[in-house]
């Protein structure tokens, strides 16, 4: 049993956190998901041991629905049929830990690079594998630097291209173009080569976006990382990587204890985050998803505006979820919880309501400065 403090104190956390989910609008979490169907399973101990697609000695876990989950997505992303593979891992930053590491087997002598705009985390796995790097220049709007990418490739095409692509950048929703990619490294001759997509954010919706964007495999991926807890919603940070199965099996191994073979990064994994996303998936089906999708950028488009209107300088990259403007004051940031980084920005999730951006542009308009507030209304 608790102590009536222990319980005191737990009441208080929920209490806390009850109120921060209310303001959030900064962060790519969406949080209008439902697992009340699936707090039955929280009662075993899930664990998915091992590779998805071979079975355990170990049987108390959701293999099944996470080949069904990684299916799914192997399809929204055109992976090539016969050839793919992949697993429900932590997030986006295991998913391109894993891919960095199917190109660093493939390419041992391989240089990584990426634009500065890229997630802070890249390097940090980048200093896990111990890959030869380099830093490409990013556009204003966060896009990779295709020139600077181009001549840097020419300066190295002695050594294997391992491109990591933003499909989706932190804080601008700047997305690489994987056929431009491509396109440079067919230009200089280079045959062997490697490109990793991080869309962490944007691969749970970019299938759905009008034109479509260069992201997937069809368009040149080697391997696409995606988080499951941004656009889809987890009460579980969560995410799926897929890669060309030929990749993954040049460093499968058997493990003869747990009956299965030993291709992911962690062999203990999460067997609930598989069941969220798979319930999520039967719920909403592609038209589900086509349609939070449109709803929410229909959203983003109606606060920029309204941002506009007041006098903020705010913009989108196309089709782009994240809203960017100048940093804020510090009572507009600590209320809404938005990231800075020499910008801020709002990310207009499927759970976000027009009237949480009416109330944000409100707060926006009266933090302004009283000359320009005079300005903008008259």
């Amino acid at each position: 049993m608790l102590s009536d403090a222990d319980r005191t104190r737990l009441d208080a956390l929920f209490a806390d956190l009850d109120a921060a989910t209310d303001s959030f609008l900064g962060y790519p979490v969406s949080k209008d998901f439902d697992c009340a169907e699936l707090t039955r399973f929280l009662a075993f101990p899930l664990n998915n041991l091992g590779d998805p697609f071979a079975e355990s000695t170990y049987r108390v876990g959701t293999k099944q629905m996470e080949r069904e989950v990684v299916a799914f997505f192997a399809g929204l992303t055109r992976a090539p049929e016969g050839d793919w593979w992949g697993y429900v891992g932590n997030g986006g930053t295991e998913g391109n830990l894993y891919g960095l590491y199917l190109a660093r087997e493939m390419h041992p002598k391989g240089i990584v690079y990426f634009s500065e705009a890229t997630h802070y985390s890249v390097l940090k796995n980048l200093h896990f594998l111990g890959m030869r790097h380099i830093m490409i220049r990013a556009q204003p709007n966060g896009e990779i630097d295709y020139e600077d990418l181009r001549e840097t490739l020419r300066i190295h095409r002695d050594c294997p291209p391992i491109v990591f692509a933003n499909i989706g950048t932190t804080m601008t929703e700047a997305r690489d173009d994987l056929r431009r990619i491509r396109a440079l490294i067919d230009e200089l001759v280079i045959r062997e080569h490697y490109i990793h997509a991080d869309a962490a954010l944007c691969g749970g919706y970019a299938a759905f976006l009008e034109p479509r964007p260069a992201w997937d495999f069809d368009d040149g991926a080697d391997s696409v990382s995606i988080s499951g807890h941004k656009f889809i919603g987890s009460p579980v940070p969560c995410g799926v990587v897929i890669a060309r199965k030929r990749h993954v099996d040049r460093i499968a191994r058997g493990i003869a204890y747990i009956g299965s073979l030993d291709t992911t990064i962690t062999g203990s994994r999460n067997g609930y985050t598989p069941l969220v996303l798979w319930h999520a998936i039967r719920r909403l089906g592609v038209e589900g998803l086509r349609e939070r999708a449109q709803r929410a950028l229909a959203l983003a488009a109606y606060a920029e505006a309204e941002l506009r209107a007041i006098g903020v300088p705010a913009w989108r990259n196309p089709n782009a979820l994240t809203v960017v403007f100048p940093q804020t004051s510090a009572r507009i940031r600590h209320k809404w919880q938005l990231a800075t980084q020499g910008v801020a920005h709002i990310i207009v999730m499927p759970n976000v309501t027009r009237a949480q951006i009416d109330e944000f542009v409100a707060d926006m308009r009266a933090d302004l400065a009283p000359g320009e507030q005079d300005r903008c209304i008259g």
